[in-house]
């Protein structure tokens, strides 16, 4: 496996779809963020079950705020400071990603199952253990599609990292924006010239004056 291009500095020339795998990531980390916070909350106004939770919440909520941290950064870096996008950083960080989402929709779909086996087994804290099972088992699911869009995400940015082994691609892609912002700038030079048409010059006609 070639390391080359994992090692260099700069954005890798990358499939333009792939931007809006990380804003689907983002979108639905937001979702399973607020399914989270719910089911805790669930809990919450039961007295008796408060400290039955299975915790897997928490972890969920954890996955979710180190997504946005994660990925939300790597926006930010790509269209704001691209040549300090670390290659290698954002690798690792993916595979960090990747790991903690395995384990939270896991955690999450087993205790969804748990939960709802329970309901009909007491009729007091039936629709408590009804709310917490769905609840975890919205998490589960999307959890499991955020799980597969950062393996795709993270699959093609090691294959453009890969394909630009010399950073040539982050070069040229800030060479190519250095000359867009050129002409940017002098296009209102020349609008303020009348658009950049060409006037003639106007002469007038020499004056001879008689010698004394």
């Amino acid at each position: 496996m070639q390391t080359q291009g994992l090692m260099q500095k700069g954005v890798p020339p990358m499939p333009s779809w792939l931007f809006f795998i990380k804003i689907a990531i983002l979108v639905l980390s937001l979702i399973i963020l607020a399914l989270a916070g719910w089911s805790i909350s669930i809990f919450g106004s039961y007295t008796g079950v408060y400290y039955y939770g299975s915790g897997s919440g928490g972890l969920l909520i954890f996955a979710c705020v180190k997504t946005f941290i994660i990925y939300g950064g790597q926006i930010a870096v790509e269209k704001l400071a691209p040549h300090m996008f670390f290659r290698a950083v954002a690798v690792v960080l993916c595979v960090i990603s990747i790991i903690f989402w395995l384990s939270a929709w896991a955690w999450a779909a087993s205790s969804a199952g748990a939960w709802l086996s329970l309901a009909g087994y007491d009729g007091f804290y039936d629709g408590a253990w009804k709310k917490e099972g769905s609840a975890l088992a919205a998490c589960a699911g999307l959890g499991a599609l955020v799980w597969i869009l950062s393996i795709v995400h993270l699959v093609f940015l090691v294959q453009a990292c890969q394909a630009d082994p010399e950073g040539k691609g982050s070069a040229q892609n800030q060479a190519e924006l250095g000359q867009v912002h050129h002409k940017q700038q002098e296009a209102p030079a020349e609008a303020s010239y009348g658009g950049g048409q060409t006037h003639p010059q106007q002469t007038y006609p020499q004056q001879t004056y008689a010698s004394q």
